[in-house]
């Protein structure tokens, strides 16, 4: 029976999950959520993901709410070498670039994602520059200290691609697509990572499954 990742495939958060399914090789359903009636918060998806939000991942009689939990799951089940399980020391270093990733770009990504492409496109509403501009210095930061990591290895975690740099995929797409997808041109080992992150077939596919849904 095919998993179940229910959401829109333009949510950053269920974009994560669908590129470790399609990583993993795994069949699944996308079951869409429409939060323009709220279905978010319906007694049936709460039932799934009590925070009401997406995504939320059934197999069977599990279901499972949170990206980064759904796609370390997902992996594990298909055995990923995205993980690196089989060694310690490189599996703590997945660990720790997937929690940068989370609090240090991520955030302040979201934020930006919000002001310049959700705010004004669904909701009419003006962006705010002085918000926008505090939080792409917080990215600035970040991206200077991936940079700084690139110089010694080709990905986040070492020198093999894992779950730490996927999990970027979605927000990284969505920052090329605002009015500071220049910035990037000051760190050129981390433009070129996003690069060949977004040249992935996996990844490939989940933008055109983002771009049907937008």
């Amino acid at each position: 029976m095919a998993m179940k990742v229910y959401g829109l495939p333009m949510s950053t958060n269920v974009a994560r999950v669908l590129v470790c399914l399609e990583e993993a090789g795994e069949q699944y359903e996308v079951v869409p959520i429409d939060f323009s009636t709220a279905e978010h918060k319906s007694p049936e998806h709460t039932s799934r993901n009590p925070f009401g939000q997406v995504p939320a991942l059934q197999d069977g009689d599990l279901i499972l709410f949170e990206s980064r939990a759904i796609s370390k799951y997902v992996l594990r089940k298909n055995n990923s070498e995205l993980l690196k399980e089989q060694n310690l020391s490189d599996a703590a270093k997945v660990d720790v670039w997937l929690e940068a990733e989370s609090h240090h770009f991520d955030e302040p990504m979201s934020v930006v994602i919000y002001q310049c492409l959700i705010l004004p496109v669904y909701f009419g509403g003006q962006t705010d520059a002085k918000v926008v501009e505090e939080n792409l210095e917080k990215l600035k930061k970040t991206f200077q200290v991936y940079e700084e990591r690139l110089c010694k290895f080709r990905y986040l975690a070492g020198d093999f691609l894992s779950l730490a740099d996927l999990s970027h995929f979605p927000t990284a797409y969505y920052l090329l697509a605002t009015p500071h997808a220049a910035m990037l041109d000051e760190f050129p080992l981390v433009k070129a990572w996003i690069d060949g992150m977004l040249a992935r077939p996996s990844v490939k596919k989940v933008i055109e499954m983002m771009k049907a849904t937008a």
